[in-house]
């Protein structure tokens, strides 16, 4: 019986890579640092200030792409994508006709939601590799390598530099989760896929809009996507860990509320179908 969560595990899996949209969702997300390294390449910025902080880095160390792409399609792309797999992730089940059958017994419902959510963290983190990992070997491919410069100036190795690039896309992971709790909470909400896709989309564009207005700063330490660029920290030395700790436990918090309303909700929902 213990392989039993972990054989639904499987088949979740295999259900959501398998899924045509998702694909695509991947596919588009790879097109982003191929996009950003051509027009790089052909323009050659010199670094007059415009675009992410290392945007004009790339031409001197192609390893700087990678988190160009990451920065670039962090703030609509990667959650948009993990919105469209935690909206479906209930939403879709109940639309179909198959949720019903897969809730025998209560305790089901528990561990199909935390197999749900742990596929929609995958997903998640297979999108923030996906972009890092293409932007990785455009950026080799199309611009110079080796020693990097980071933003305070030290010059590290580039083994040291593609291990501080892997963390970048693993803590770009991490905020993507926040955004996968939501949309599952979203997802016990309704039968409707695209409904919940939306609202869990909406809902990151206006704490991001929120996040941009001086007048209401007080909150900003409460939005979910308030830490999501904290990464940048990760390209200096010393490490300031701070932001990114309290980013991580900003994101823990949202995950916790969120997956515990989508237990209270999918526990008690009546199935019909």
């Amino acid at each position: 019986m213990r392989s039993q969560p972990l054989r639904l595990f499987r088949s979740e899996l295999r259900l959501v890579f398998g899924r045509r949209r998702n694909q695509a969702l991947l596919a588009v997300l790879s097109t982003a640092p191929i996009l950003i390294g051509i027009a790089v390449r052909v323009s050659s910025p010199g670094g007059d200030g415009e675009g992410p902080a290392f945007l004009g880095q790339i031409t001197q160390n192609g390893l700087f792409l990678a988190f160009t792409a990451l920065t670039v399609t962090l703030p609509f792309f990667l959650p948009l994508s993990v919105a469209v797999v935690s909206g479906e992730a209930i939403a879709g089940e109940a639309s179909s006709g198959t949720l019903r059958n897969l809730l025998v017994v209560p305790v089901d419902r528990t561990r199909l939601l935390l197999v749900k959510y742990a596929s929609i963290v995958v997903f998640g983190l297979a999108a923030a590799l996906v972009v890092w990992g293409v932007g990785l070997i455009v950026g080799l491919l199309l611009f110079p390598h080796g020693a990097v410069t980071l933003l305070s100036g030290t010059t590290v190795s580039f083994a040291n530099a593609l291990g501080r690039a892997l963390l970048v896309a693993l803590y770009v992971a991490a905020m993507l989760a926040g955004v996968g709790a939501i949309g599952a909470f979203f997802s016990t909400l309704t039968e409707v896929p695209m409904g919940a896709m939306a609202a869990t989309a909406v809902l990151t564009i206006i704490s991001e809009i929120v996040g941009a207005v001086p007048q209401v700063r007080v909150i900003w330490p409460y939005l979910f996507t308030t830490p999501w660029l904290a990464f940048g920290d990760l390209l200096r030395s010393p490490v300031p860990l701070h932001a990114m700790a309290i980013g991580l436990l900003t994101e823990g918090v949202y995950i916790a509320l969120f997956l515990l309303l989508a237990w209270a909700r999918l526990t008690t929902k009546d199935i019909s179908s």
